[in-house]
């Protein structure tokens, strides 16, 4: 799975919305959908930024495995 993906994928399963994150990266929430949708590419510096929005260890980003919440279950 892309790490575009699982920055996706981790986000649902919080509850938070695009728009949430651009706000706290203070990029355009468009901006921000291209990563997700891998129209952009994420570099390294980005997503150690998004991982702390997100409030996860980056290495989640890279992991296979099954990314579990209490309200949903995702293959990530």
């Amino acid at each position: 799975m892309k790490v575009s993906e699982t920055v996706r994928l981790i986000r649902l399963a919080k509850g938070i919305t695009q728009k949430q994150v651009a706000a706290q990266l203070n990029i355009p929430v468009q901006t921000y959908n291209g990563y997700e949708l891998g129209r952009r590419k994420i570099h390294v510096e980005l997503l150690k930024e998004i991982a702390i929005v997100l409030d996860e260890p980056i290495q989640k980003f890279f992991s296979d495995g099954i990314y579990i919440t209490k309200k949903n279950e995702y293959s990530a």
